[in-house]
């Protein structure tokens, strides 16, 4: 080997070596992680708000210091993480680290490919009452997944049809996606975020708390 290609592998090693003390940098030590498949209408919240059920209403005995990173809106369902750990919940929530989550939606209409291609693209809705763009997502019709029960169930219309999509995106403005599912005519009925980058609810119940070790939120986030 030439001096030329020591330097080389010398370097290429040293970038690996960063790049996982970087991954570890990322994530604060002792902290924990908890995955939450949240119930329909139960807020992303401790703190009591009259008689709504919140996160302190789940069948488990969280540390005190344990907070949502984000949050799901009351008619929303499906995964939310918890943590104390303040470095990740900085960089899952800034704009700047872009992470995917996916979301399964159940609309109102037989969805066409139109509609889907208008989503993928990007479409304008309302944000605090301003004109925004939406970033490229990824839409696409898929076939009725299965998940937990809802509880009460959607009210089930023979004269109306509907049809589920697949949609994936790296921002999370208020209620955005059901704004974009109605902005190309196809009104949200369920909306169920399924995934956060490779963190599922596949096999999860509702109200069901899985807890993370820190190697499954580094690889399962992509931050490893």
């Amino acid at each position: 080997m030439d001096l030329h290609d020591f330097a080389s592998t010398e370097i290429a090693s040293l970038k690996r070596i960063t790049k996982s003390r970087q991954s570890v940098n990322q994530l604060n030590p002792g902290s924990e992680y908890f995955l939450i498949y949240k119930p329909y209408l139960m807020l992303s919240q401790f703190s009591r708000e009259g008689d709504k059920p919140t996160l302190a209403d789940l069948n488990f005995d969280f540390p005190k210091d344990i907070y949502p990173v984000g949050r799901l809106d009351a008619d929303s369902e499906g995964l939310l993480l918890l943590t104390n750990d303040k470095l990740l919940n900085h960089r899952l929530l800034n704009p700047k680290f872009r992470h995917n989550r996916t979301y399964y939606v159940q609309v109102e209409g037989a969805l066409t490919d139109e509609a889907c291609r208008q989503l993928t693209e990007g479409v304008t809705i309302s944000v605090d009452s301003k004109r925004y763009d939406t970033l490229p997502a990824t839409a696409l019709t898929i076939a009725e997944p299965i998940l937990p029960e809802r509880n009460p169930p959607i009210r089930y219309r023979a004269s109306i049809s509907t049809s589920w999509l697949s949609i994936s995106l790296h921002e999370g403005k208020n209620r955005q996606v059901r704004k974009m599912t109605a902005t190309v005519g196809f009104p949200t009925l369920r909306l169920v975020r399924w995934a956060i980058e490779t963190l599922t609810a596949e096999g999860m119940e509702s109200g069901e708390v899985r807890e993370l070790s820190r190697t499954e939120v580094l690889r399962g986030l992509r931050l490893s």
